[in-house]
């Protein structure tokens, strides 16, 4: 009974959100589906990683659901196994994390005009797969029906495929021995979908700063070289967009001069 009273009390808020905001949910669902393999196969490796730690399975249950950041999460796991103290690990991952403090100041724009506690909800499902193709989809920050409804459309499809895959692996990891190479597997699984998000100049040459970058500076202690790579991509990226603008104006600006002499 409890919980027909609740499903029925779900139905009554979905059927009072915007109807625009209802279809961009589903649109942003639909625009995440191809995604949704190599969260999955990254979810299912992070998931066995964590199991063939040393955490238990209920630690690693929780760990998954109340953290919810791969990257992190694979970070700290060596700490925690060499015994370091939990202030290392919990270092460690706030430098990996810093990169969603970049992409939380990249969707302000988009979301600043609602209330602070549904923007720190917005901020806490957020991704790297759902930010890059939410940006894409909208990459101006004008007001626009349906935008919240697909950006919770995809990080909710994220979330759930992720607990869903980790806490498969968590649970089956003893199935998946070593040797497959499952981590390499993932990470490969990840490769299409960035390629596919190259559209531009200015996303191309943030890709190759990205990866010189993360190469150059590996060896560097608490995965500082993602924090690197992401800042360095993030700034390659502007600095291009910013020089493609440029380019643009000078060559509308030669049109209109060429324009006016021909007139006179």
């Amino acid at each position: 009974m409890a919980l027909v009273r609740w499903a029925a009390a779900l139905q009554r808020r979905w059927e009072a959100i915007d109807p625009a905001e209802r279809a961009g949910f589903f649109a942003g669902v639909r625009a995440y589906m191809p995604s949704m393999p190599p969260v999955l196969a990254w979810g299912l490796v992070t998931g066995v990683a964590m199991s063939k730690s040393v955490l238990t399975i209920p630690q690693a249950i929780g760990m998954t659901i109340f953290v919810y950041a791969g990257s992190s999460q694979l970070a700290v796991l060596p700490l925690l196994a060499a015994g370091l103290p939990i202030w290392t690990a919990l270092l460690t991952a706030f430098i990996v994390n810093v990169r969603f403090i970049i992409f939380s100041a990249g969707l302000m724009q988009h979301f600043g005009h609602l209330p602070f506690m549904r923007r720190v909800v917005l901020g806490v499902f957020n991704g790297d797969l759902p930010f890059v193709l939410f940006t894409q989809q909208y990459p101006s920050a004008a007001p626009q029906a349906g935008k919240e409804g697909y950006y919770w459309g995809m990080v909710l499809l994220s979330f759930v495929g992720w607990q869903v895959s980790s806490i498969v692996g968590i649970v089956a990891a003893s199935l998946f021995p070593d040797a497959w190479g499952l981590a390499l597997a993932g990470t490969l699984a990840l490769i299409p979908v960035m390629v596919s998000t190259i559209r531009s100049r200015a996303t191309l040459m943030a890709v190759a700063v990205a990866a010189v970058l993360a190469l150059v500076a590996f060896r560097l202690p608490y995965r500082l070289s993602l924090v690197i790579a992401v800042t360095g991509a993030m700034a390659a990226g502007l600095a291009a967009d910013e020089a493609a603008a440029r380019l643009q104006w000078q060559r509308r600006r030669a049109a209109r001069v060429a324009a006016e002499e021909d007139d006179a």
